[in-house]
This record gives structure tokens, C-alpha cells and sequence, in this order.
């Protein structure tokens, strides 16, 4: 029986890739989720796992062919080799087997990071070794840059060996434990092997075949073999690898980056009473994003102030009949989004984002909601929110909220956001200005409702009043659209009848 190896999906907006490298070749015995070829898109790297055990029976798509998403890249003949591909595919453990009682020990792998995530550290084990522990009960969480994986055992035993202790850098697809199935200790020969190991793939590093649009590259660029750090497999140089080399140059003779100031000497009785603590992943991302946008963008920010008192009521006489019927409290969250979904529609360039020298419109909002959770600024994405209803909305905040708070938001659910919305009022903040959530070009900051005496028809009265701020990339918005979608959101907000009307 024949199984096809076809192109996996490759992200949002990625329609085609380059076949960088094959792992393997025609005749080879293959183990099942055993990696089979690597592509290169315009974005990231993805590996190409395969599906069924067997023999590689044909390669349709060869080395530097450019392929679609859910092309035909090889055949696979099922059975055939099958038991020799799982030896080979796992010789070290094929030794431990006897000696580990019948081969019960089980390898407890890094689980699928996302798109672009090559590697987590480990921050923390839930578990020691000799622990017995159930199948599917949390073991460690890694830290990526961008979110928090929960490691499940897979499979009921005890825990015999942590390999990647607390603080260990993994890559994808690394071995982090082994359980014993049986709960006996599996036979140490293997750890030498995997020492063994180690050198031996570092002495063959640079014998390993870079991708073919990374030597292209170069090759253009006249830079030297061996002169860029490899991120790929075995230390392969990739595409994205040449472009961070050129771009770091190219950064280097512009401008030298001054040294970072070293910290003030700090006296001894104040040094006893500090505490260092070294930033998570997630903590030196949001801080470098955060930096690359005020280095990249025009950020300018534009205020305005919104009367509350009738979403306040409508809000005040609904919500309970909102709860019963949809499950779900009525937020004001709701109201926000829909009045940016309904300005963005007349001001499209705040919904738009720069590439190069082109400006891409987009004509539908997914709508980034910023939240706080312990472990840094997270901004999960609600996808086509401009097509929700109030329930919808209201559903997938929480939801996801949820998630955030929990730490088990995916990559994919952070990833695509056209325009986000910050609300630094659950916090107590009367004014702000928010920085940009690159590539977009737009972020409206709410914040708290404060009663404040404000003059209606000639006659001074207390209203419940917020103060809106709209950051916008000024190379894409000019003032005015700026000032006109904001004036439209607090139309809608002052006038919630308005998006129902659609005006």
C-alpha cells in the first residue's frame, strides 16, 4: 500500500515553498513522524514528518523545487521495512530495550511549538525522578517566546530520567524524560550512547549540506562558507539565517550599536538585599518587540473622551436577560470592538499594514484584545470579528481570556491580528499612550470610567466619562484618518443605535 507525502499547510498568507533538504532517499526505511525533508518559505522553516512507517518509495518534488501548499512531494510504501525503520529511526533505545525490561520505557518529547518556534526552555518540573506518574498528568512547562506548553506524560509509569533539567534551552522534537512503563529503571548504557552522540554530530556539523536558497544567497551576497551561524538542522544555514546576517551587517556599518552602559556599582548592604531574577522568554520578547516597534514605526498618538451613559444603560438593562440567553456576562468589550470594526470600515488604512514599499489593506478584522496574565502581556486574536454578533464576541473574549490567564493560549491564536484594543482601565489607568502590536498600524487604549461634571445643553452635569487614545503608525494614517476613526468610535459608543443602523 502507497501513502502520499504532501505539503503541509504553511501558515496564514504562505502559498508556496522551496524543498531546502531531504533527510532521506529513495529505498530508505522510515518510522512514523521520522522527518523526511525540510522546506524553506519567505517566512519560516517547516519539517515535513512521515506519516505512516515503511519504505521511501519515490521522490516527486527534488532538492530546490518549489512547491505549493498540499503538492505531492513523495510516495511511501506502507509495511515494507517498517520494523527496520523503527530500529533505525531509534537505535539507542532498540539497545536499552532489553536491559530496560522488555523495551517499556518511554521517551517524553517536546511537543509541536507552533509555526516559527524552534525552541523553549524548561521552566519547571511538576515531577522528580522516581515520581510515579498517570497518563496525561502534567510533567514540566516549557517557555517559548511567545507562550507557555504544558508537557503531558505519555504514558502511565514512573519517572526514571530527566534529561533537560529546570533552565535547559530544548529544540523542537527534543527529548526532555523517560518513563518506565513497568516502573523498573531502564539500563544506563543509553545515556552514554547519547553523550556519544553529541560529539559526533558536532565534528560533522559543517559536513552537512546548507539549503539551496541559503548558498544562492550568499553566493549574491559574497559571503564566505562557514561565515553565517546555521539555525537549521545540525547547524544547516537556512534562508532566514543569511537574511538576520546581511541585515545585522548592513545594521553594523550604518550605525554601531553603542555598548550597553554597565550598572552603577551598588553598595554592599543594598547588593544583600537584592534579588535577581533572570527574564523569562516571553519577558525579552515582549520587550524586544516593544523596542523594535518604536525603532521601526512613526508611532503618534491621538486623544479623545467618550460619555458612557448610554452604554452604560443599555448595558444596565440587558444584561441580565443577555446572561440567560447566551451563557455569557455583557462586557463593554463587546461595544468597543463593534465600534472599531464599524470606524476601520471607513478608515481602512488603520486596519492596513506596510510591507516594503506596498500597503496591504485588509477586508476583514481580526481584532487583538491585549491581556495581562502573570507571566507577561499576551494578545490573543479574534478572528473575523467584524462578522460577530455581541454573544460571539462577548464568548471568544472570555474564552480566550481564559486561556491567556491559564497560560495554554496556541501560537496560531496570537498570530494574524489586523488591529488590537488595550484596556489598561481594569487596572486603574486614567491615561495612556499604547505602543503598536507589529505589523499593525493601529491600538486603542480604553481606560477607566471616571464620573466628572461635563457641560450638557448649557448645564453642567456629572457623566460617567473615559478618555480614548488611538496610536497610529504615521507612515500609513495621517491625522485626520486617525482623528476620524476615533471620532467614530466615540460616536458609536455615545450612540450604540448607530451599529445597528450601520452609520
Amino acid at each position: 500500500m502507497s501513502t502520499e507525502v504532501r505539503v503541509p499547510t504553511l501558515g496564514e498568507s504562505v502559498t508556496e515553498a522551496t524543498v531546502a533538504t531531504w533527510f532521506k532517499k529513495p529505498g530508505d526505511a522510515v518510522a512514523v513522524d521520522e522527518m523526511l525533508c525540510e522546506l524553506e518559505t519567505d517566512k519560516v522553516t517547516v519539517e515535513v514528518p512521515s506519516p505512516v512507517a515503511g519504505t521511501l518509495a519515490e521522490i516527486v518534488a527534488a532538492e530546490g523545487d518549489t512547491v505549493g501548499v498540499d503538492a505531492l512531494l513523495a510516495n511511501i510504501t506502507e509495511g515494507a521495512g517498517a520494523e527496520a525503520a523503527a530500529a533505525a529511526a531509534t537505535p539507542a533505545a532498540a539497545e536499552a530495550a532489553p536491559a530496560a525490561e522488555g523495551g517499556d520505557a518511554v521517551d517524553v518529547m517536546v511537543p509541536t511549538l507552533g509555526e516559527s518556534v524552534t525552541e523553549a526552555t524548561v521552566a519547571t518540573w511538576f515531577k522528580s525522578v522516581g515520581d510515579t506518574v498517570a497518563q496525561d498528568e502534567m510533567l514540566c512547562e516549557l517557555e517559548t517566546d511567545k507562550v507557555s506548553v504544558e508537557v503531558p506524560a505519555p504514558a502511565a509509569g514512573v519517572l526514571t530520567e530527566i534529561v533537560a533539567p529546570e533552565g535547559t534551552t530544548v529544540e523542537a522534537s527534543a527529548k526532555l524524560a523517560v518513563i518506565s512503563a513497568s516502573g523498573a529503571a531502564p539500563a544506563r548504557a543509553a545515556a552514554p550512547a547519547a553523550a556519544a552522540s553529541a560529539p559526533a554530530a558536532a565534528a560533522t556539523g559543517k559536513d552537512v549540506e546548507d539549503a539551496p536558497a541559503a548558498k544562492k544567497m550568499m553566493a549574491e551576497a559574497g559571503l564566505a562558507a562557514g561565515s553565517v551561524q546555521g539555525t537549521g538542522r545540525d547547524g544547516r544555514v537556512m534562508k532566514e539565517d543569511v537574511q538576520k546576517a546581511l541585515a545585522a551587517g548592513a545594521a553594523a556599518a550604518k550605525a554601531p550599536a553603542p555598548a550597553a552602559a554597565p550598572r552603577a556599582p551598588v553598595p554592599a548592604e543594598d547588593a544583600a538585599r537584592e534579588e535577581r531574577v533572570k527574564m523569562t522568554r516571553l519577558r525579552q520578547t515582549i520587550a524586544r518587540r516593544l523596542k523594535d516597534a518604536q525603532n521601526t514605526a512613526a508611532i503618534l498618538t491621538t486623544y479623545n473622551e467618550v460619555d458612557m451613559t448610554e452604554v452604560m444603560a443599555l448595558r444596565k438593562e440587558y444584561k441580565d436577560l443577555f446572561e440567560k440567553k447566551h451563557g455569557v456576562r455583557l462586557g463593554f468589550m463587546s461595544f468597543f470592538t463593534k465600534a472599531c470594526c464599524h470606524a476601520l470600515k471607513e478608515v481602512p488604512e488603520v486596519n492596513a499594514e506596510i510591507d516594503g514599499t506596498d500597503i496591504v489593506y485588509k477586508n476583514f478584522v481580526h481584532m487583538g484584545v491585549a491581556a495581562g496574565t502573570p507571566q507577561g502581556l499576551v494578545v490573543p486574536v479574534i478572528r473575523d470579528a467584524d462578522k460577530m454578533s455581541f454573544a460571539e464576541i462577548e464568548k471568544a473574549i472570555a474564552e480566550k481570556g481564559k486561556r491567556a490567564r491559564e497560560g495554554k493560549l496556541s501560537m496560531a491564536e496570537m498570530q494574524g491580528g489586523t488591529f488590537t484594543i488595550s484596556n489598561g482601565g481594569v487596572y486603574g489607568s486614567l491615561m495612556s499612550s499604547p505602543i503598536l502590536n507589529p505589523p499593525q498600524s493601529g491600538i486603542l487604549g480604553m481606560h477607566k470610567i471616571q464620573d466628572r461634571p461635563m457641560v450638557i445643553n448649557g448645564e453642567i452635569k456629572i457623566r460617567p466619562m473615559m478618555y480614548l487614545a488611538l496610536s497610529y503608525d504615521h507612515r500609513i494614517v495621517d491625522g485626520k484618518g486617525a482623528v476620524t476613526f476615533l471620532v467614530r468610535v466615540k460616536e458609536a459608543l455615545e450612540d450604540p443605535r448607530r451599529l445597528l443602523m450601520d452609520l
